[in-house]
């Protein structure tokens, strides 16, 4: 009974739902019961007249491994449970464990749910296991020993989504499962309520009518202070949201940025959007799209995306009614692009697709009136970048070569001009990266070094001239990164290892001043990966070990973090692999076995989802044969080297690719068909490509594999045309 108990329910939540949890816990707690049902015995025990208390605890506890003595302990005295259901919840490893200590005190079915954002059982749809809202936890029963059994159970569910139960009635329904009454009963309650409520208001009408009359004119005045108040509360906002903003952003404080934006999210939420002027709703517009840059730099994608789809609504119908206004359509086609790169971020290639297009649409609709307008050929380039890294997702890399040599036409545009802004010659140095990347997917060495290079020597000087700019630090020391790994592959391992190794340090040096800045975070991540590949490669096992724990550790936090981000999903397992190559190195192939297995098991759903994504065919077909070499299963080695063959011929376009060929000929290799691998060792030798991983390959299995002449001359003479400066630490 619940008398037995110090808690009326227990109420568990991802810590990215607090607001949900808060409100929640402040609606039980502040109901008050029906006075006719205070005192009934039900199968909840006796109705008491208020729900208190209620316990809401935890920040996730992140650096714990297991639940705490004072988790544990509310459980056990709570007389219910109610989960705040949603993908961030459903993915929460707390939750989950909350929920099934629950279980096991054989009180399933005193827990109750509260959807607030996701699908229920939308894990059984392919394609849409990221919308799942319930925990594994709930959605199957436990053996009598407490472990999860494949018996699916349906969670008794409130739901506080639109269009859905609602928030006042989702909360009655968790109250009337709490008392163990019906919900219409409360909900004749309320009525009965407003009713009451309805006939003081109407009482209550005459007089008030009345006072007003007496103060109207009072009334005229004070409207006229409030709008000289909110004038004066939203030019602070913009302040915040502005020159501090920038300020912020350029010493990459955005836990300070992150803490300004949310007061200035809620604040904007309680404004009106009728009765103010145009200028009043753009300004708006532009906050909220800063809150989701932040958002989006946090790694908090869906947050971000609503700041992008609140900036969208309003800047939308303001273009819309001026298409001869440039500076409407530029704010538009960005809060579009924005969103665009949410959608990407979370492999949703499709939605980020259809939100570039409809960016890229507006800025066409605004070249009809000012072609040449500096600022909108710039967000023309920006848009023809994203669709460009969609196109090449999808495989279609000549479409994408198209949309990157555009980029580039339009910024030599800008910078031909007597005044060049700094983001121009980034944008710039964007699409040379860009460029380089087709010329290393097409085999073309020589070429993906200059382009590289020629990013690389922008950034550089570009951060020379504004040192203290932490963006600009970051464009540097990621294309710094880039032409590294790639001087690495044309055998180039000592000017490789020396530029990711710059990349690291620059990027901790950055990352120094926002912890909490994930994108600095990540790449520091990769490239500590990268570097302890060469390091391992070139026989320095302890300090790529080293390297490689770190970036683990960063991976493993920011993927629970954001279980959406495919991107940061990806690169953790190629962290994994990495790290049980450096096992297999050290004579450990069961420790390698299962940290491969792990990589798989993250990559093999990724490259279903996206057959084409070029980086997640690399890692996969990677993991393959790594696999293959660590299992005791001859037959099931050979299959794996047949599927890692097979994977890296049916690729749409970027054949010629050095590193898909190169994991070709690895796979015939082991496959015993190095007559087959000829022909591909040849080409790979004519691009000058030099891999130290194949080289160990050829060297293990006594394949002739000499330097080519005329390959390493191209690529010298592509070296150097870098002439670029030497960064600063």
């Amino acid at each position: 009974m619940e008398s037995d108990f110090k808690y009326r329910a227990f109420i568990s939540y991802s810590h990215q739902d607090q607001s949900w949890a808060q409100w929640l816990h402040e609606a039980l707690e502040s109901y008050r019961v029906p006075s006719r049902l205070v005192g009934q015995t039900t199968a909840a025990g006796t109705i008491p007249a208020r729900l208190v208390p209620m316990f809401r605890d935890r920040d996730e506890l992140p650096s714990a491994t297991d639940l705490t003595a004072k988790v544990n302990e509310a459980l056990a005295q709570s007389a219910a449970m109610i989960v705040v259901c949603s993908p961030r919840s459903a993915s929460s490893r707390w939750v989950n464990e909350e929920i099934l200590v629950f279980k096991r005190l054989r009180r399933s079915g005193s827990i109750f749910c509260l959807i607030v954002d996701g699908e229920p059982n939308a894990s059984d749809i392919a394609g849409r296991e990221a919308e799942e809202c319930f925990a594994p936890a709930l959605r199957f029963q436990l053996d009598a020993d407490g472990q999860p059994t494949s018996q699916r159970t349906e969670p008794i569910a409130a739901d506080a989504r639109p269009g859905k139960d609602g928030k006042g009635n989702a909360k009655l329904k968790l109250i009337a499962g709490l008392l163990d009454v019906g919900f219409d009963v409360l909900k004749q309650r309320e009525l009965h309520r407003r009713n009451r409520r309805m006939a003081m208001v109407t009482a209550l009408a005459l007089v008030v009518m009345v006072v007003t009359t007496t103060l109207a004119i009072t009334a005229v005045i004070a409207r006229h202070d409030a709008e000289r108040r909110q004038k004066q509360a939203e030019t602070l906002v913009n302040f915040m949201l502005g020159n501090l903003t920038d300020k912020l952003s350029e010493v990459q404080r955005l836990d300070i940025l992150e803490a300004v934006d949310n007061q200035a999210m809620q604040y904007f939420q309680l404004l009106p959007t009728t009765d103010v002027t145009d200028d009043v709703l753009q300004e708006r517009a532009k906050a909220l799209e800063k809150i989701g840059r932040v958002r989006m730099d946090q790694g908090h994608l869906p947050a971000a995306m609503e700041a992008f789809q609140a900036a969208a609504k309003l800047s939308g119908p303001l273009a819309a009614a001026r298409p001869d206004d440039t500076t409407r359509q530029i704010a538009y086609s960005r809060v579009l692009a924005y969103a665009g790169m949410t959608d990407w971020s979370q492999g949703k290639l499709d939605s980020a697709q259809q939100a570039f297009e409809a960016a890229q649409a507006v800025l066409q609709r605004g070249e009809q009136y000012s072609a040449a307008d500096p600022e909108l050929i710039f967000q023309l380039s920006s848009i023809e970048n994203n669709i460009g890294h969609v196109l090449e997702a999808r495989g279609k890399l000549d479409e994408a070569d198209t949309e990157y040599r555009n980029m580039l036409a339009q910024c030599k545009l800008l910078v031909g001009g007597k005044i060049v802004k700094t983001k121009w010659m980034s944008q710039m140095g964007s699409a040379h990266n860009n460029l380089g990347k087709i010329a290393l997917i097409r085999g073309d060495l020589a070429s993906a070094v200059i382009e590289y290079a020629a990013d690389d020597t922008i950034e550089t000087q570009l951060s020379a001239h504004d040192p203290k700019n932490n963006d600009q630090r970051t464009n540097m020391f990621t294309v710094r990164a880039i032409l590294g790994r790639t001087l690495a592959l044309t055998g180039d391992v000592q000017t490789g290892m020396r530029d990711l190794q710059q990349a690291v340090d620059i990027a901790t040096q950055v990352r120094a001043n926002d912890p909490t800045e994930t994108g600095v975070e990540e790449n520091l991540a990769l490239y500590q990966m990268q570097l302890s590949r060469l390091l391992r490669l070139s026989g320095e096992l302890s300090k790529a070990h080293a390297l490689t724990t770190q970036s683990l550790d960063t991976f493993s936090r920011l993927t629970r973090q954001e279980p959406a981000n495919t991107h940061w999903q990806r690169e953790f397992a190629e962290v994994q692999l990495e790290q049980a190559t450096q096992s297999l190195a050290a004579n450990d192939a069961d420790k390698a076995r299962t940290q491969t297995q792990a990589a798989l098991g993250i990559l093999d759903p990724l490259l279903k989802k996206q057959p084409d994504d070029r980086a997640t065919l690399l890692a996969t077909v990677n993991a393959r044969l790594l696999f293959a070499k660590v299992t005791t299963d001859v037959l099931a080695a050979q299959q794996l080297r047949d599927a890692a063959l097979k994977a890296t011929q049916s690729v749409k376009s970027g054949g010629t690719d050095p590193r898909l060929l190169a994991l070709q000929v690895e796979a015939l290799v082991g496959l015993g068909n190095k007559a087959q691998a000829q022909p591909i060792i040849q080409e790979l030798s004519n691009g000058g490509y030099r891999d130290l991983a194949l080289l160990d390959v050829f060297r293990r299995e006594g394949i002739d594999y000499p330097s080519n002449t005329k390959s390493q001359s191209q690529l010298q003479a592509g070296t150097n045309k870098k002439d670029r400066p030497r960064a600063t630490q």
